[in-house]
């Protein structure tokens, strides 16, 4: 039996993807999703991705002051860095998608005010916009969530809500759709948030031909979140 193939199914799908990082981001939070687009690429030979962030050096996993929920910093002697492509002031001007991780650096005014500001000013012009866990509160700091329902870590949840009372966040919810802008609770959470806007777009039998080409079980109920209940958000 010949193996399926991955075709689109929106017209057009979009081509120019970006990925904001920022000390302290969460390795996962950037590898899950860009590793099932990575997949994607290859039948659509398209698909560009550009790396963005305050300068060009290394962007590490590391986070100088402290844990997200302790006071307990993370080990510099076991972190990776990520090398941006772009800067905030050099970013493609066309990019149609942008992708937002959370992480422990997101507590960290200094890390994200850059970050913060490039979003006011360049996020109307996307055509989709979706962040994985704290990357919400980030973007909720830029007012591009004002008035939208969203999600966020669990874990983080009492903390993600402060930073914008003008959102509603939504707590069982392992992703949340509002218009353009997707949002995902932690971690994980944005690899399953990653194949349901693919199969939106793509359509759903892409998105399963490469989620089995992986050996990963979707999950496919974005209201399906028992860490709502684990961590105390509901």
């Amino acid at each position: 039996m010949s193996q399926p193939t991955l075709s689109s199914t929106a017209s057009p799908p979009p081509t120019k993807i970006g990925v904001l990082l920022f000390p302290g981001f969460q390795l996962l939070d950037v590898a899950g999703p860009l590793d099932v687009l990575n997949i994607l690429s290859r039948q659509h030979a398209s698909l560009s991705l550009s790396i963005i962030a305050a300068s060009l050096n290394p962007i590490s996993t590391h986070q100088d002051t402290y844990s997200a929920f302790s006071n307990i910093p993370s080990n510099p002697r076991f972190s990776q860095s990520i090398v941006p492509t772009h800067t905030f002031e050099t970013a493609p001007e066309d990019l149609e998608v942008l992708i937002l991780p959370g992480g422990f650096g997101s507590r960290s005014e200094e890390n994200v005010e850059g970050l913060v500001e490039f979003l006011r000013g360049y996020g109307k012009k996307l055509k989709w916009l979706l962040t994985v866990c704290t990357g919400s509160a980030i973007l909720a700091k830029s007012g591009l969530l004002d008035g939208r329902r969203a999600t966020s870590n669990k874990r983080a949840f009492g903390w993600v809500k402060q930073q914008n009372t003008s959102v509603t966040w939504i707590a069982k919810a392992r992703w949340v759709v509002d218009g353009p802008i997707w949002t995902s609770s932690g971690i994980a959470a944005g690899i399953d948030m990653i194949y349901a806007w693919i199969g939106s777009i793509w359509g759903e039998e892409t998105a399963d031909v490469i989620a089995d080409s992986s050996e990963y079980e979707r999950n496919r109920d974005s209201e399906a979140d028992r860490f709502a209940e684990r961590w105390g958000a509901v």
